[in-house]
């Protein structure tokens, strides 16, 4: 055999192997890609849980299930209107994906976007735990917004007065690491179970704070400390606040639940 038949003999069985490796590896893909989407949903759901202060985050599969098919609902409200819709699939809406959307979304004015996102989808998921009156006991509410590297995706969980927070917390983010990556630290979250979001005019008072709450401070009610070393991540968390919970976000909702709690 010469050496030109051997090489192209060599050629062709790695090209053979390529091919069948390509085949392999598309075939995986594609066939986990559901069990993919699923761990996705359930990362999500626990950390939706956590921040509510139902379980914490190693909450077992079977739990998190039962907690979202009998106790967490979720809704899909029209931010526009502020009304509840059934214009989607409230469980599998992807907000992401439609603010993307120049159909499902609108720009934002540089003036408003002060969580830095560009685009808000007309649409959001929402959760709810009802009380046995059918009242609201808990509200969760998905919230967004640039911090120092990164979007930060996240929830904030209001009790029934739609003014206490029980707990925020973020389940995606790029933050540095030990600065603005202690987003995720116990300590520093659990700062926000208690805070007020409103004062008693009703105009939106919570606030991160750089250096720490004076606890004898008229405002402590209000406030939580600022992440030591990160700056621009303590007020991407303030401004995402204020924009979900102003007049561009869920501000028209949360209106609405109040007229109808009243």
């Amino acid at each position: 055999m010469s050496n030109k038949e051997s090489t192209s003999r060599t050629l062709l069985v790695a090209l053979a192997v390529s091919l069948v490796s390509s085949v392999f590896v598309a075939g995986a893909a594609v066939s986990l890609k559901p069990l993919q989407i699923q761990n996705k949903l359930l990362d999500k759901q626990r950390s939706i849980a956590s921040i509510a202060g139902m379980g914490g985050r190693e909450l077992p599969a079977a739990q998190v299930r039962e907690l979202f098919g009998e106790t967490i609902q979720a809704r899909l409200v029209d931010l526009g209107t502020g009304e509840f819709s059934d214009a989607f699939d409230a469980e599998t809406f992807d907000a992401t994906k439609s603010a993307r959307d120049p159909q499902l979304s609108v720009t934002l004015p540089s003036a408003d976007d002060i969580a830095s996102i560009k685009r808000r989808e007309r649409y959001a998921t929402v959760y709810l735990v009802e009380n046995a009156e059918g009242g609201i006991e808990t509200l969760i509410l998905p919230v967004r917004g640039y911090g120092l590297w990164s979007t930060l995706h996240g929830f904030l969980a209001l009790a029934g007065d739609l003014n206490t927070v029980v707990g925020l917390g973020f389940h995606e983010h790029a933050e540095t690491p030990g600065l603005g990556g202690e987003v995720d630290n116990p300590r520093w979250r659990g700062q926000w179970a208690g805070k007020r979001l409103f004062d008693g005019e009703g105009r939106l008072a919570v606030q991160v704070v750089k250096g720490s709450v004076d606890p004898q401070g008229t405002l402590a009610a209000y406030q939580v400390d600022g992440l030591a070393g990160a700056t621009l991540t303590s007020n991407g968390v303030n401004n995402l606040l204020h924009f979900w919970l102003g007049e561009q976000g869920f501000g028209p909702f949360l209106a609405r639940l109040r007229s109808k709690e009243a």
